[in-house]
């Protein structure tokens, strides 16, 4: 009974912040203009609530915990699994998780294991450091995004004061926070490139968002992709030369087996992907290893036709350095066969920059939609 009374609280919570935020953004649109200072103060104070609770929507923040834990012990959270690491960690760990390594990056990793460092044998610590660190992170993009955007409050109201990517992102505690704020600074950064050291910065801090989770490499795509279109071949050429030799440096540190849990999970399938249809007539009719290989290439390929139709929609003053990682971005959650409603963030972060008005309705519901498909029903863990 507590279950089901959790599950539908968490479930309509959802839908009121969905509904808050098309209607905060509808409003906007129609002339609606509060103050940006309030919009951004409202937002950090409901942040830092949200940040000082139980992690709320998924049970990765245990995860992300118990790698750090693995790490700080001087273990490689790419070989061992929660389960071999046992004790209070461990227990946190959803079941689905507990015998799978570490899919992140080594930013993440050094990101987990300071935090663990901190948290010693105190679980509840480590995990409240993370949900403080994704925070501040948080913010910091909230605030990049309000100096830097063309409308700075429809930046405000799509990102720091958006109830339902504050409770998507941050009561979450997600990677895909430090992912989204890496990508807003190499947005602005490539918006700005005149001279070799902007490329080599922007470069720079790409790789750093690869090296925390490897799906920003569609930054990397789309960043480059409008370089080469405009004959501008050594920028592009500078931008992901840097950004392969960070994320070589980084996998470096850690050797090939990092990159090894990468592939079996690749091969996921989550709901309410069309994949899950895909795969199982797949599997019943070529068996599972062909109907893994044949979504393994048809889904990027859909989702490169997918961006090649959002970018034609995307209104022509854009900024082609916004508008081309956004139908990456955008296309990828709405095609890949494992999709979260955390991973819209680095949609969303690049949706506050420019006017991308007749998408940010779209966006949002893809949003709600997916946490409601994953939805917890706001379990906490037994510290």
């Amino acid at each position: 009974m507590a279950g089901a009374l959790s599950e539908a609280v968490t479930w309509g919570a959802i839908v009121l912040s969905c509904l808050g935020t098309l209607g905060m953004l509808h409003a906007h649109r129609r002339g609606w203009r509060p103050d940006v200072r309030l919009v951004f103060g409202v937002g950090v104070i409901a942040v830092l609530v949200v940040a000082n609770l139980t992690p709320v929507g998924s049970s990765d923040t245990a995860s992300y915990a118990a790698y750090g834990r693995i790490a700080a012990l001087g273990g490689d959270p790419y070989v061992t699994t929660p389960a071999h690491l046992g004790g209070a960690y461990a227990h946190l760990v959803s079941e689905s998780w507990r015998n799978t390594p570490s899919v992140y990056g080594p930013v993440a990793t050094w990101w987990q294991a300071g935090a663990a460092f901190v948290g010693g044998e105190r679980p509840w610590l480590t995990i409240w450091a993370l949900m403080l660190v994704n925070a501040a992170a948080f913010v910091a993009t909230g605030s990049l995004l309000i100096r830097t955007a063309e409308d700075p409050v429809r930046a405000g109201l799509l990102w720091i004061a958006n109830p339902l990517l504050i409770g998507v992102l941050v009561a979450g505690g997600h990677l895909d926070t430090l992912v989204a704020c890496l990508a807003v600074c190499a947005v602005h950064l490539a918006r700005r490139s005149t001279r070799w050291h902007h490329d080599v910065a922007v470069g720079g801090l790409v790789g750093l968002a690869c090296g925390v989770k490897i799906s920003a490499a569609l930054l990397c795509v789309g960043l480059a992709w409008p370089l080469l279109r405009s004959g501008r071949w050594r920028s592009a050429v500078r931008q992901t030369g840097t950004a392969a030799l960070v994320l070589a440096v980084l996998y470096g540190v850690h050797g090939a087996q990092a990159l090894a849990p990468l592939t079996a999970a690749s091969q996921l399938v989550s709901k309410p992907s069309l994949w899950v249809v895909f795969d199982h007539v797949g599997t019943t009719l070529l068996g599972p290893r062909a109907a893994a290989a044949a979504v393994s290439v048809l889904w990027p390929v859909l989702m490169l036709s997918l961006a090649g139709v959002l970018r034609r929609r995307v209104p022509q003053d854009t900024p082609a350095v916004v508008a081309v990682p956004f139908a990456l971005a955008f296309a990828w959650v709405l095609t890949a066969p494992w999709s979260m409603p955390w991973y819209t963030g680095l949609a969303c972060a690049l949706a506050a920059l420019t006017r991308l008005d007749r998408f940010t309705p779209y966006l949002t519901v893809t949003t709600a939609v997916l946490a409601l498909s994953h939805n917890s029903g706001g379990h906490g863990w037994t510290w």
